[in-house]
């Protein structure tokens, strides 16, 4: 009797199709993000002089608020790195 069953209403495959390239965009986002933040902080290490700790300081915190912006997105639509295509999992 598959009629009585109550699961989820049935979704388009497109819609599921838009809803994982969706997801896979802002998951790809946080670890851009997160490879420049990685970046900066080893500028910032490396960094002699006022000019440029001045200027890694600047790139430090840029790239740790744009970080922080895609973790936040990310958050919002529920992603979950367990949920992606294995192939994605393999660049993590």
């Amino acid at each position: 009797m598959a009629w009585f069953r109550r699961g989820e209403p049935k979704v388009p495959a497109w819609q599921l199709r838009e809803k994982q390239e969706e997801e896979l965009a802002v998951y790809m986002d946080v670890r851009k993000a997160q490879t420049e933040w990685e970046r900066a902080i080893i500028v910032f290490e490396e960094a002699v002089g006022q000019e440029q700790i001045d200027y890694a300081i600047y790139m430090l915190e840029a790239a740790e608020l744009k970080y922080q912006m895609n973790l936040r997105a990310a958050k919002r639509i529920g992603l979950n790195r367990a949920q992606l295509p294995i192939r994605h999992k393999a660049e993590a």
